[in-house]
């Protein structure tokens, strides 16, 4: 396999270059001409000429005065000219889209077939869309959000109207497009292009098991078709593991014969205008404060990132609250929302997108002037792919991190979804295989203990790996044998391992941390940079108003969310014995509760996720913890949903102020629990009637993970003590249902579904956290 090391280059990349003033218009009418345009005649190809016309297109794509770099120049050469299998490892900025489509212009003038993007972002392929109409280059998508253009799309694709089709990963895995449009697709493709390529590897940060298809779509390909896939955030196991998966280790096949072997460019990751730094703060309160008096300080327009949804929330409403124009962004966050907020942040409309990862890869503004990290990411490879976005078409741009001692606490929580026990993968396969017909994922569900997004990324791994099959309906076996590989999936949780450990020591780095982060890349070239905190000296103070800090700890300390009860029964809980179905009658219901906090809040959030470890000390509730409580009560009572207004269930009964308090049994923390509903009940002037407890089996054991395999569990496993059942008959309003923490919420289902059953006329649930 050929590798190049690309040269450093002080320039901004060309493709990035702001158009001259040819219109629109013209630049259209120029693109659509290139299909007259001949690069070559007979057998022997003018490499000069293809060069002098790939810099034209790169005109119409940035501007008449750009021009491609050499290395640039070389990956195109390769797809176009050698038709070889190229696979690009290059710093976010470098020019990758420039490849792909000045090749795609080249090729389809010869008469190839149309350009293939496998892309993993919504955001990325509306972006690479309006990038290729500037060429003239006809882009369309097939993706989730476009359904009902379906037909229409692939219609166009074989009357040759399209010459880029953007394709997102989750379609390889759709069985009809599987099936029915991937073969068009890989037999007429002119070049597939890989982006985001290290989403193919379970090595990498970011591992997607849809990728895995790509392998069969590489199987079908017509000899002579080049492949490119590109990444930025690729270490040396990582590139390759994706040469490897996708075949580019193995030499190519060129349109005359066989290629001299796939080439791999491998450029230094130096990013000349990005200024790295870490500021160490005491806690959320203080990190919070920094940034309502800091953020307008930075340059111009970024992002500010958050490792979790509610973390996002409640930043982007304190900034708010401190007058600073910020919107969220997350997995959570609605479509068109998300577009809506894309384009605030590319016109400069907000200050800054509060965000999770879901904004990462693909997100494209050459001007965004700075990443800051609100909690540190678990991977440096990770971490230097988002401050990425920064700096790409300006001078000088700021990354800087505020990690948290929280942090690893939510890193815990990512690793436990890692690919599950060979046990659990076997359960898999025999339920599939005793099936007489294909399984959802819902009915899997009641039979094995997986929640639902592991154990469909799962079942994606074991369908690449042909152990089963994705059909109209669910999910089948195959019968072929498949050989569990535990030596790799340890290395990979040691290699996660080893990345979190890296974190810890860029956070505590005293010299440079862009030598750091290229290192942990393997980048051979790495040196100092002489801009960071750690060649340069710290740029940014610790200070914050006191102001600030008062607001940031009010803000954290406001106590209270609401819990959602469930409406519905799991699907499938007839197959395993359990007579469950449908929707949960609404008189047996419990009605919209509280909880002080969620786990994953920066605010209460930090004292709950200590409380409610696994492993921590049982004792007596704090009394800081009653007092924050008796607030949630005390805003219960007044706010929408209260104790005077219509319950939010579908009865329609009005919640009543409370007559009793009622405790559930805990295997493990059962002081706290029971000193909490003591305390509550002597508060709140209320009786305190009882403690639903376990039956003769005792708590139910393991099968916390999914929904229908946590109601199997425990359908039947409490019962009402004879002095509450008489109680409960006899009171005159709902009891407060009182416990440490919502899980997957079938504990508070199951027993309110109990008490309404005895005859309490309501429920109302109050928790310590909620683990969402």
């Amino acid at each position: 396999m050929e590798q190049h090391q690309t040269p450093p280059d002080a320039d901004r990349t060309h493709a990035a270059q702001t158009p001259t003033a040819q219109t629109h218009a013209d630049r259209t009418h120029a693109g659509r001409s290139l299909a007259g345009r001949s690069l070559a005649g007979g057998s022997t190809i003018d490499r000069a000429a293809v060069r002098r016309r790939a810099d034209e297109v790169l005109g119409l794509l940035a501007g008449d005065r750009a021009q491609l770099r050499e290395d640039q120049w070389r990956a195109i050469e390769a797809l176009v000219v050698d038709r070889r299998r190229a696979l690009v490892v290059q710093r976010t900025g470098w020019g990758k889209s420039a490849v792909y489509f000045v090749a795609t212009a080249l090729l389809r003038e010869r008469g190839a077939g149309p350009t293939v993007i496998v892309s993993p972002l919504l955001a990325l392929m509306r972006n690479q869309i309006s990038s290729a109409a500037r060429a003239g280059i006809r882009a369309r998508t097939i993706n989730s959000a476009n359904i009902d253009e379906w037909d229409a799309v692939q219609a166009e694709v074989a009357a040759g109207e399209v010459d880029v089709l953007l394709v997102s990963p989750e379609r390889l895995n759709n069985p009809d497009f599987r099936d029915q449009v991937l073969p068009k697709l890989a037999a007429s493709t002119g070049l597939l292009v890989v982006d985001e390529a290290h989403c193919i590897s379970d090595w990498g940060h970011d591992f997607r098991p849809d990728y895995r298809r790509l392998r069969t779509m590489l199987a079908e390909l017509t000899p002579g078709v080049p492949v490119l896939a590109t990444t930025a955030t690729a270490n040396a196991r990582v590139t390759g593991d994706v040469a490897e998966q996708l075949g580019t280790g193995t030499g190519g096949t060129a349109a005359g014969g066989p290629a001299e072997g796939a080439l791999v460019l491998r450029g230094p990751l130096e990013r000349e205008s990005l200024t790295l730094g870490v500021l160490q703060l005491p806690d959320p309160a203080h990190r919070l404060a920094w940034l309502a008096d800091h953020l307008e300080e930075l340059p111009g327009s970024g992002i500010v990132y958050t490792l979790t949804v509610a973390a996002a929330e409640e930043v982007t409403a304190f900034l708010r609250q401190r007058g600073h124009t910020v919107a969220s962004y997350s997995g959570r966050t609605e479509d068109a929302e998300r577009r809506a907020a894309e384009a605030d942040l590319l016109e400069n409309r907000v200050k800054a997108l509060v965000a999770t990862s879901a904004l990462g890869m693909g997100f494209d503004k050459p001007d965004l002037g700075f990443v800051v990290h609100l909690g540190s990411p678990n991977s440096p490879i990770a971490y230097y792919q988002q401050v990425g976005r920064a700096g790409r078409g300006v001078d000088r741009a700021e990354a800087l991190l505020l990690p948290g001692r929280e942090d690893e606490a939510i890193w815990r929580y990512f690793a436990s979804l890692a690919f599950p026990a060979e046990e659990q993968v076997r359960r898999t396969l025999e339920v599939l295989a005793e099936a007489d017909r294909p399984l959802s994922t819902a009915a899997l569900e009641a039979r094995v203990d997986l929640r639902r997004t592991r154990l469909e990324t799962m079942l994606k791994v074991l369908d690449v790996d042909g152990a089963v099959r994705r059909v109209r309906g669910g999910w089948t076996a195959t019968g072929q044998s498949w050989t569990y590989d535990a030596e790799r999936y340890a290395r990979v949780a040691a290699a996660r391992e080893s990345e979190q450990q890296a974190m810890r020591e860029y956070a505590a780095a005293d010299g440079c941390r862009m030598e750091f982060l290229r290192r942990r890349l393997d980048d051979e070239e790495a040196r100092p940079c002489g801009r960071c905190d750690g060649c340069a000296g710290p740029r940014h103070r610790s200070e914050v108003s006191q102001e600030a800090l008062e607001a940031a700890r009010a803000a954290l300390g406001r106590p209270g969310v609401e819990v959602e009860p469930r409406r519905m029964w799991p699907t499938g809980m007839e197959a395993v014995g359990i007579g469950l179905k449908g929707r949960i009658a609404p008189l047996e219901q419990a009605a919209t509760g509280r909880a002080l906090g969620r786990l994953s809040d920066i605010g209460w959030g930090t004292r709950l996720r200590a409380m409610l470890a696994p492993g921590a000390p049982d004792g007596p509730v704090p009394e800081e913890v009653v007092g924050a409580l008796v607030t949630v009560l005390a805003d219960w009572s007044r706010g929408p949903g209260g104790w005077a207004a219509p319950a939010g269930g579908s009865s329609g009964e009005a919640v009543q102020r409370p007559v009793g308090v009622v405790t559930v049994a805990s295997a493990t923390r059962p002081e706290l629990v029971d000193s909490l509903g003591a305390r509550i009940a002597a508060i709140g002037r209320l009786p305190l009637l009882g403690r639903v407890e376990y039956g003769l089996s005792g708590p139910p054991r393991g099968a916390r993970s999914n929904s229908a395999q946590r109601l199997r569990a425990l359908h039947d496993a409490f019962v009402l003590p004879p002095g509450l059942a008489d109680t409960l008959a006899s009171c005159e309003g709902p009891v407060l249902l009182v416990d440490d923490l919502v899980d997957t919420g079938w504990t508070i289902t199951v027993v309110a579904r109990m008490l309404r059953r005895a005859g309490a006329r309501g429920v109302l649930p109050l928790a310590l956290a909620v683990q969402a």
